[in-house]
């Protein structure tokens, strides 16, 4: 995710929250998940060109910090008239947005002056599957053959990618800091998402997503503090813009939209697309040369979305 959005599979993993609709548009109702996936992709790209330009934790805390002044005049008085429901809640809420608010952007952030935002957009799409393996050790849900081939593609892209095709150098280098730093972002997220489905907290999304964002800020505001400070100038004005605005704000509500219209299963195949949408994007707008490790790493991780979507026989079904 690279670095970039912040929840993704949050909402789906919540599949109480929103029934699917079938009534709508087909071309519409793909718009909204491939519209937040481009959005994200985007934002990728934008993680990778603030290296330099602006420090990540100055970043990481205006991005948020500015999506919350956005969001109060909106969320402030809905959240305070439920604000009985949302106090007990506080301390799971709290793990969440440290987990998919404040760490997965931030660790991105930083591993953006290590890696590319090509690196970063396949290894992110670890994440749907190592959401499915937690799911599966600690909500005891059970796998479909795609579901599992698709996650076995999807890591072997990685692999290439993250090896630059040659996997044997992982044994012999290790894994770049960069590269690391996304794969444990990932991870965080990937955390993130499977507490959300075993919370299942009671809340409205927007509510719940406008809570997390004002604990990020208190946790994302020591680093600030203690950081260096490029200052906001003409150059990552609009970096910050771009992270608060389209990522922070409008992807959540383009995503719980997709998941309402399609169903959580359904609309989560998407996030995978985004390793394909940010090398093209990089190419585009940052110089970055796609190497043939690329196009394979993307490649095995579209066969796994079309795998995990299309063959949903369950595994269990043929041991009886």
């Amino acid at each position: 995710m690279t670095a970039h959005h912040a929840l993704p599979l949050a909402f789906a993993a919540n599949r109480r929250i929103i029934a699917p609709r079938s009534d709508d548009d087909p071309l519409m109702q793909y718009a909204f998940p491939l519209i937040t996936v481009l959005i994200w992709a985007v934002n990728t790209a934008v993680t990778k060109a603030s290296a330099g330009v602006i420090f990540p934790a100055e970043i990481g805390f205006y991005r948020w910090a500015l999506a919350g002044l956005l969001f109060t005049p909106f969320m402030i008085r809905p959240v305070w008239a439920n604000r009985a429901a949302i106090k007990p809640l506080l301390g799971k809420i709290f793990i969440l947005a440290v987990l998919g608010t404040a760490m997965y952007q931030s660790l991105a952030y930083f591993a953006a002056g290590l890696t590319t935002a090509t690196n970063m957009g396949i290894i992110q799409s670890l994440v749907p599957m190592m959401a499915l393996g937690l799911s599966i050790a600690c909500l005891g849900n059970h796998l479909t053959s795609g579901a599992l081939l698709g996650a076995i593609l999807s890591f072997a892209g990685v692999v290439v990618v993250v090896s630059a095709g040659n996997p044997a150098q992982l044994i012999e280098h290790g894994v770049n800091r960069g590269d690391a730093m996304v794969l444990v972002a990932a991870a965080s997220y990937a955390v993130y998402s499977t507490l959300l489905k075993k919370w299942q907290l009671r809340l409205p999304p927007l509510q719940l997503l406008y809570v997390q964002i004002l604990l990020a800020i208190l946790v994302l505001l020591p680093p600030f503090i203690l950081s260096s400070k490029t200052g906001l100038n003409a150059s990552n004005i609009p970096m910050v813009l771009y992270a608060a605005i389209p990522t922070s704000m409008l992807a959540p509500w383009l995503w719980m939209t997709a998941i309402m219209r399609l169903g959580p299963s359904r609309t989560t195949l998407f996030f995978n697309l985004m390793p394909i949408a940010t090398a093209l994007i990089a190419a585009a707008t940052l110089g970055e040369q796609l190497a043939l490790y690329h196009l394979i790493g993307g490649a095995l991780t579209l066969c796994g979305v079309v795998l995990a979507e299309r063959w949903t026989t369950p595994l269990r079904s043929k041991a009886r």
